[in-house]
């Protein structure tokens, strides 16, 4: 004879409420964001403006191209630039201060009071930034709409080359009667240099800096400069 089925137990009313009251896992997880965040937008924008004006030049580049590229509507790019012009000046001070920082990470690298080991690290670090970044500091600096040319951003870069100079000199490393005129001799020099490898078609940035670091040491006076 087959035995009889066990009998199921009753369910309560408050187990049954205590069961339907349980929280899905799924539906309590937190709904993924509709937009990114502001940082993560403006950094699109900023990035597809400058893939288009490097390939095809600030006065080609729409605004419709940026905001198609960066996959954005048109209003997201009026919430943080009013114009093209006004993309073309971030850029140009983004490009400004990773050329800075690039080049005070490479001497902060250095002692202290070694001024001929950070203007070693000043040379190689700005001659391989240059090179790096030579496509787009020529549309952020070279654009006919920018009638400055650049001149904070030099300033700022001349001012830092001064500031090398003038702790070299207070650690004993050289003696300057113009630390500002032999900044900017310094500066104009390697620019001047790095325009012409480019130029020439010639790359390497480690021989470039290699053959403009004994002249800057010549310039500035350092004990045993050849």
């Amino acid at each position: 004879m087959m035995e009889p089925p066990l009998a199921m137990a009753p369910v309560s009313a408050k187990s049954a409420a205590r069961s339907s009251a349980r929280p899905d896992p799924q539906a309590c997880a937190a709904p993924p964001p509709r937009t990114k965040p502001a940082p993560v937008r403006l950094d699109e924008l900023m990035a597809a403006a400058e893939d288009l004006f490097v390939r095809q030049g600030v006065e080609a580049t729409t605004i419709d191209q940026i905001v198609a590229q960066a996959g954005v509507a048109k209003g997201t790019f009026y919430h943080y630039f009013s114009s093209k012009a006004e993309v073309l000046a971030a850029l140009r001070a983004k490009f400004s201060q990773g050329f800075l920082d690039r080049i005070d990470a490479a001497m902060a690298a250095c002692a202290p009071d070694d001024g001929v080991a950070r203007l070693r690290a000043w040379t190689h670090a700005g001659v391989q930034a240059y090179f790096d970044g030579y496509a787009l500091h020529d549309v952020v600096f070279h654009d006919v709409n920018h009638p400055h040319r650049g001149a904070a951003e030099r300033a700022a870069v001349l001012a830092q080359a001064e500031a090398m100079l003038r702790a070299g000199q207070q650690a004993g490393c050289w003696q300057l009667a113009q630390p500002a005129l032999t900044a900017i001799l310094l500066y104009h020099g390697m620019h001047g240099a790095v325009d012409d490898a480019i130029a020439r078609g010639a790359a390497d940035a480690d021989a470039l800096a290699a053959s403009l670091i004994p002249p800057f040491l010549r310039l500035v006076g350092a004990p045993g400069a050849a």
